[in-house]
């Protein structure tokens, strides 16, 4: 069986080199090519095909082929590759944005679907400020995408109720699989910690909250390392600047090398106002820091409090006392951060997800 694997609209390979996140999307697709008689990549870059090497035989890449904007390209791709997707068995998406291609083509060659999807577009920060029209058809995705799946792949059991309770999903047609941590590569290394020291890893933007954990830092001779680009990434250098706080803003790095980063900090904080489920939580996790975050669904179903992490509020004022707190229990901190790691073994592990995956297609294969 062969399986047609959607990108989101819009997003390449090339975005996901660029962005410093190829080796840790692929990844998955490299574990299940031995799954697969073949697995095709179905993109929106023009010049994917140089990474070709990149993901080896077993996986072809079928690039954007006409230039022309990718809202319509998203609808003429089923019949662009008619050949390549007439032969597979199951097609895939990887969000919720462009999914109408992978449905369109389940329609057209009558294949199996997976829906995956890590975030809801109805309950994304962009849907925040969306007008009665944009909501709507964020709505109309969701829905036409899972009462079209065959079965739906999420990152959270938050995420799966919200599904089954809004779209009348019946609760075995969807499988919760948290995203992967590759926990060889993202582990406690014998690294120099800076002392003192917070890292933060995400997009510069205004649902991650970071103006409060800048402002939480008043007073504390933290310095915070921020791993990320963004929107608000010169307001938030004023920021730090008019108050005189240690920031570092260190940019892209690339996924392979940002364990290396974590683990030369002593505590990792997330102060988001919303999450799915946070890779970047995952993986600081993984390398045994101790995490301090807000406490909002998404996150407070994977620390339990005092346990394998800490919580806090979104305020700078909850940010500073949490953070007061865990730094005078040195003990306490010790014991969390082997929780910590042990949850993302448990519960996050490259192997697990994957043999999970592996389930879901063998029971569409059976039925």
């Amino acid at each position: 069986m062969k399986l047609a694997l959607f990108f989101t609209e819009a997003v390449s390979l090339d975005t996901w080199d660029k962005g410093g996140m190829l080796s840790r999307e692929i990844r998955p697709y490299l574990e299940l090519k031995s799954f697969f008689e073949e697995i095709y990549f179905v993109t929106y870059g023009k010049n994917d095909l140089k990474y070709a090497d990149k993901v080896g035989q077993g996986i072809t890449i079928l690039p954007k082929k006409l230039n022309i904007p990718n809202r319509l390209y998203s609808l003429l791709v089923p019949f662009i590759y008619h050949q390549e997707l007439h032969s597979c068995g199951i097609f895939k998406t990887n969000q919720m944005l462009g999914s109408w291609s992978a449905v369109l083509a389940k329609i057209v060659y009558r294949k199996l679907l997976v829906v995956r999807c890590g975030y809801q577009l109805s309950q994304s920060p962009q849907n925040w400020n969306m007008g009665p029209v944009k909501k709507f058809l964020a709505y109309l995705i969701e829905f036409v995408s899972y009462k079209m799946a065959d079965a739906i792949i999420l990152t959270s059991k938050l995420a799966q109720d919200y599904v089954c309770k809004r779209y009348r999903i019946d609760e075995n047609k969807v499988s919760v699989l948290s995203n992967y941590v590759d926990t060889n590569l993202f582990r406690t290394l014998a690294v120099p910690k800076f002392t003192n020291s917070i890292i933060f890893v995400g997009r510069l933007e205004k649902e991650k909250n970071l103006d409060s954990l800048i402002k939480a830092l008043v007073g504390t001779n933290y310095t915070l390392d921020i791993v990320g680009v963004g929107g608000l990434e010169g307001y938030l250098k004023d920021l730090a600047q008019s108050l005189r706080i240690k920031v570092n803003f260190l940019g892209k790095i690339p996924n392979e090398n940002l364990s290396q980063e974590l683990c030369k900090h002593e505590f990792f904080i997330l102060p988001s106002f919303y999450e799915g489920n946070p890779k970047a939580l995952l993986e600081a996790m993984a390398c045994g820091l101790v995490v301090l975050s807000s406490n909002i669904p998404g996150i407070n179903d994977i620390i339990s409090n005092g346990n394998n992490g800490f919580l806090c509020g979104t305020g700078s004022e909850a940010i500073k006392v949490a953070l007061q707190k865990i730094t005078i229990e040195v003990g306490a901190r010790k014991i969390v951060s082997e929780n910590a790691r042990q949850y993302v073994i448990d519960n996050c592990g490259l192997p697990n997800i994957i043999a999970k995956e592996k389930s879901i297609y063998n029971k569409l294969r059976v039925n």
